[in-house]
């Protein structure tokens, strides 16, 4: 109970009451310094390596509640509000405390004045006033365990809203509650089905509407657990939600619409949770586009972040991005049932030949497997299949087999085969009796196997009873809509389960101690300013990356001295602190054999140097490095990541063509492998044209020390970029040819 000086609630309270709104997002990160039990669980950078797990038990299904503000009153908003909340109340079992300093009673409760009057010490408080932050104090005082914040005027709207809800994020830091909003709904407070059986969907919202289709699926017979709206997370967020969802045995999928993410290594600790309980993580994130990410940002008050980096993010730790509503839906309800695969084979089954090949052209597009059927198979089914119809993959029944005893013998046969891992049969249209008993064969056959099967019905009417009584009342049938939302949805189910089959928490083996190339790129390091080219590849030797043989020198003499001892040919540059791109400005000699051509170059880099009034600290007499693909491997601070590490085609095409592939560190080998699988580029790498192939291992190893630079310079490097790196051929190494590093 609360001490005498909180009686009442405050004056402001009269005036908060029935003021409720909508309310937004915050990026407030916590600033307790990591006890001594926690030290062991820091990277090299001092970042977390594990995600707590928030105990929301209390919050989904608490004793008792607090209605702060609540109201009977006939037009009131908050009239409705508390009703529902009450209803809610009813079905988890909690007891409901109406506060309201003016009111008797509330729908027939007592109602308390203050919080300080409560009966008991309550697990969830509802906050259904204008401004919460006065409020909060007094639940701390009260021991409330959670908090939900409707109101809004926050992060969305301004420095001044950002303010506002940074003086609440503080509040809710010291008080020791957890806090939902501000700017939510009630969302969480929705009345779920039980009367649906096996695993459930979890979802989590930072805009309440876009949940409602997720929502929806319980008509279709598809359980849903929970509803997280977020909204602006000034202190629970996504990922508190994700990591709360993946230890719950009921959940079988996680769906999320996600407009900005509040911090970007919680989200990725989170995934990694996910990731190894083996529990699928579907997301919606808005922000692919410049419109988008703009709109997000009004709406959420939060960064959304490079998506690219959200992007490679995601598919690093096995979040699976999906673009539409339409898709999260599909893709979240079955990988929430079926099965893990037994095989990766698709088989496309049709009552038509040209539905069959358009279904097929589009999957494998997609890259989903449809194996080609082996010939005994294909005599199989050639016993109940006219000779003349393809049943090599995709298999055209012809329909007239579908409408006898033929139709189950045929699925059972392609079932049996040990390379198909999914059956999916469109159907575009109802031709019943033919499409009614095609749908019952299926159901029929999912009852008794072990394998995926999927149907797309095409019809747009969706009353068929085929449809609605056969297909959407069995629990073993995946039904789609359409080829599209299908295909990304299987493509999802084998891609999810290839990747947990064999995840290994990249936190697991994240440095936790600097190795000892930090002390010497420490001493290199000049804080606010861009290195030179030379001081840049001394960081990248100090960690063991390979640069060419070369000298900086400060006279034409000397730079022919160096050339002797280098090699001719050699290569003749501009160093200096402020010299990014030195072949605009023609401070780049190349090919260079003779000691008249060191002396000439050494004159005209030096001259144009004075001209464009850039000092220098010298000129590098370089070996030249001709043959080889030209990569480049860098790091940049990504504003929710932190430090993020780049590969990517080198040279002129870094800016030509873009082609490049994003992780977040830490990563192991198997990701740095997998970012050059992802280039359009990547063939170069295999040696097109008579070209033999480059040296990947020493790629890797590069990308590596790089991460390993990104992770341990965190603090004190802004961007690095070893451009071009230039991989050789196999067996012979990579050597950074340039480099550019900017320190904090």
């Amino acid at each position: 109970m609360l001490g005498s000086t909180h009686g009442t609630l405050t004056t402001d309270f009269r005036a908060r009451v029935d003021a409720c709104g909508e309310t937004p997002r915050t990026a407030v990160h916590s600033t307790a310094a990591p006890t001594a039990e926690d030290a062991a669980a820091l990277d090299v950078s001092g970042r977390p390596l594990r995600s707590d797990v928030p105990d929301l038990d209390r919050f989904f299904r608490p004793g008792s509640v607090a209605v702060i503000g609540a109201s009977d009153a006939e037009g009131r908003p908050n009239t409705g509000i508390t009703r529902q909340l009450i209803a809610w109340a009813e079905r988890v079992g909690a007891r409901v405390h109406p506060v309201h300093p003016t009111r008797a009673t509330v729908f027939g409760l007592p109602c308390h004045a203050s919080v300080a009057a409560l009966p008991e010490q309550v697990d969830l408080a509802v906050l259904l006033v204008a401004d919460p932050l006065p409020v909060i104090e007094e639940l701390a005082e009260a021991k409330v365990r959670f908090a939900v914040a409707f109101a809004s005027g926050f992060a969305e709207t301004g420095d001044a809203g950002a303010a506002a809800q940074a003086r609440l994020s503080a509040a809710v830091r010291r008080s020791g509650l957890r806090l939902l909003g501000p700017n939510t709904n009630l969302n969480a407070f929705e009345a779920f089905r039980d009367d649906l059986d096996g695993p459930a969907i979890a979802l989590i919202t930072q805009s309440g509407h876009q949940g409602r289709p997720v929502y929806t699926l319980q008509e279709l017979g598809i359980r849903l657990s929970h509803w997280a709206p977020t909204g602006n997370e000034a202190d629970l967020e996504t990922a508190d939600f994700i990591s709360y969802f993946a230890e719950r045995p009921e959940v079988g999928a996680i769906a999320c619409y996600v407009e900005g993410l509040k911090d970007g290594r919680a989200f990725l600790l989170a995934a990694d949770r996910a990731a190894r309980a083996k529990v699928p993580v579907v997301a919606v994130k808005v922000g692919r586009t410049e419109t988008g990410a703009r709109m997000a940002a009004s709406h959420t008050g939060k960064l959304t972040g490079s998506d690219a980096v959200v992007d490679a993010a995601m598919r690093q730790f096995g979040v699976i991005r999906v673009d539409g509503l339409d898709e999260l839906q599909d893709t979240a309800a079955l990988l929430a049932r079926a099965r893990p695969p037994r095989a990766d084979g698709v088989v496309v089954y049709s009552i038509s030949g040209g539905t069959g090949a358009h279904f097929s052209d589009l999957a494998t597009e997609a890259g989903l497997l449809l194996p080609t059927l082996s010939p005994a198979k294909q005599a199989e089914l050639h016993q109940w299949i006219p000779q003349y119809l393809n049943v090599a993959n995709p298999v055209d029944n012809g329909g007239h087999p579908v409408g006898d005893w033929r139709g189950p013998k045929i699925i059972e046969a392609i079932l049996a085969d040990p390379s198909v891992g999914v059956l999916i049969c469109p159907i575009t249209g109802p031709f019943p009796p033919m499409s009614d008993k095609l749908a019952q064969d299926l159901v029929d056959a999912a009852e008794r196997t072990d394998k995926l099967i999927c149907v797309i019905w095409g019809s747009p009417v969706g009353t068929e009873e085929a449809y609605r009584g056969t297909l959407l009342g069995s629990s073993r049938v995946a039904t789609f809509r359409t080829f599209g939302n299908c295909i990304t949805a299987v493509r999802a189910y084998l891609d999810h389960h290839r990747f947990t089959a064999s995840y290994r928490s990249p936190f697991e083996d994240a440095p936790r101690t600097p190795s000892p190339s930090y002390r010497k790129a420490q001493a290199l390091m000049r804080p606010g300013r861009q290195l030179s080219e030379h001081a840049a590849k001394q960081l990248l030797r100090a960690y063991g990356i390979r640069v060419p043989r070369e000298q900086l020198v400060t006279s034409a003499a000397a730079a022919v001295r160096a050339a002797g001892l280098v090699g001719y040919p050699v290569v003749m540059k501009a160093s200096g602190p402020q010299l990014g791109h030195k072949t605009e400005l023609g401070l780049v000699k190349i090919g260079l054999t003779s000691a008249s051509q060191i002396r000439d170059a050494y004159r005209e880099l030096t001259d144009i140097a004075r001209y464009e009034n850039v000092p220098l600290d010298g000129i590098l007499v370089c070996q030249m490095v001709e043959r080889g693909v030209e990569m480049v491997v860098g790091v940049t601070q990504d504003d929710l990541f932190g430090p993020t590490v780049t590969v990517g085609l080198g040279g002129v095409l870094v800016e030509v063509l873009r082609d490049a592939a994003v992780r977040v560190p830490p990563f192991g080998e198997d990701q740095a492998r997998a970012m050059l699988t992802e280039l359009r580029g990547h063939a170069l790498l295999e040696g097109v044209r008579g070209a033999p192939p480059a040296d990947v291992d020493a790629l890797v190893e590069v990308v590596l020390r790089v991460q390993r630079m990104a992770l341990e310079l965190g603090d004190t490097l802004s961007e690095l970029d070893i451009n071009p790196l230039m991989v050789l051929p196999r067996g012979q190494g990579a050597v950074a040819l340039d480099a550019l590093a900017v320190c904090r």
